[in-house]
């Protein structure tokens, strides 16, 4: 099989797996506030093969959360019988925010993104002691690279503070993933641009040579990733490429912008509910969901920079409209 079709293959398979036995088949499953290790194993293969991939980690989980039964809006309560919060009271919530199952199973999916960024880290950490010799003094292209992965990265942390709750009331849905499939045409629209504007393959430059202009235009790219489905992979692949980036480049930037991205979004959900979420799927299932996220995204990555080098991103545009087309006939009967 080409590396091109395995890899696409992956994100299937692991959505196959989240269908614990017995559990998918019941018309309305009763979800239990307990992740088992073939949940963790489950969550976590599909979260470090989709992250970096351009096809949207946040909706293959949305699914996988829904085929694990992962969905109740009930409020959990601890071993006490003490009800548990998602937030607690404020001046914005003065009721506060019940913390239900499905709010612990995505703020677990959330958490465990810290394995995949290992993976990155591990991959890239020329690139990260680049930018910390720039920081120092001791590199000019390190603090050029710097400058730029913070600059696209400061967007989507402005709106995500904003607008995040907003998005995770409204936005979180299947639906919303299979509407994604416009992003299928944004790729299809943006590899004939580099056809035309560079030639296959050819690259014009290199991460740290971007503008700040640039690089501030390929962190607002990023900020559409909030809605789920879109992909904050193929958003900032996509303009790395209108930056003048060729498909290597414009992946390794996608890679360091993401290691601030996704932490930062970790930070966030594990200060406003990790504990809560932990109490109810205990840490055992957590370090594991991190552990097969890591080695998961370590193959991920390698085989997409192989990928995307050599071919572009249209086979991922193929399996976004090829997986929208099946969401949008399961929702419908």
């Amino acid at each position: 099989m080409p590396a091109c079709l395995r890899l696409l293959s992956l994100p299937l398979l692991a959505t196959l797996l989240a269908v614990a036995p017995g559990r998918a088949a019941e018309a309305n499953p009763t979800p239990v506030a307990e992740l088992s290790a073939g949940d963790a194993i489950a969550l976590g293969l599909v979260e470090g093969v989709t992250e970096f991939l351009p096809i949207s980690s946040t909706g293959h989980l949305i699914i996988v959360n829904q085929l694990l039964g992962l969905e109740s809006e009930e409020q959990l309560k601890d071993k006490a019988g003490r009800p548990l919060w998602h937030k607690p009271p404020s001046p914005k919530y003065p009721e506060g925010v019940p913390l239900t199952l499905k709010l612990a199973a995505h703020t677990y999916t959330v958490i465990i993104q810290v394995g995949a960024i290992g993976a990155v880290v591990l991959l890239y950490w020329q690139q990260l002691f680049l930018m910390l010799g720039g920081l120092f003094g001791r590199s000019s292209a390190g603090l050029r690279l710097l400058r730029n992965v913070l600059l696209a990265f400061f967007p989507v942390a402005v709106v995500g503070l904003l607008f995040g709750d907003l998005v995770d009331r409204y936005l979180f849905s299947t639906l919303g993933v299979a509407a994604a499939a416009i992003g299928a045409f944004v790729i299809l629209w943006a590899e004939r641009w580099r056809e035309a504007n560079a030639g296959v393959g050819r690259t014009k430059g290199d991460p740290a040579d971007l503008t700040p202009r640039k690089a501030l235009g390929v962190g607002f790219a990023q900020c559409l990733a909030l809605c789920p489905g879109a992909s904050r992979s193929m958003l900032t692949i996509v303009g790395g490429y209108l930056a003048g980036l060729g498909p290597g480049k414009a992946a390794e930037f996608s890679f360091l912008v993401g290691l601030p991205t996704l932490g930062g979004a970790a930070c966030y959900k594990g200060l406003q509910s990790g504990p809560a979420m932990i109490e109810v799927f205990g840490w055992g299932s957590v370090l594991l969901g991190m552990a097969v996220a890591a080695v998961s995204a370590l193959i991920s990555v390698k085989f997409l920079v192989h990928l995307i080098t050599r071919y572009g991103l249209a086979f991922f545009a193929y399996y976004r409209l090829v997986l929208a087309l099946v969401l949008v006939v399961v929702y419908l009967f």
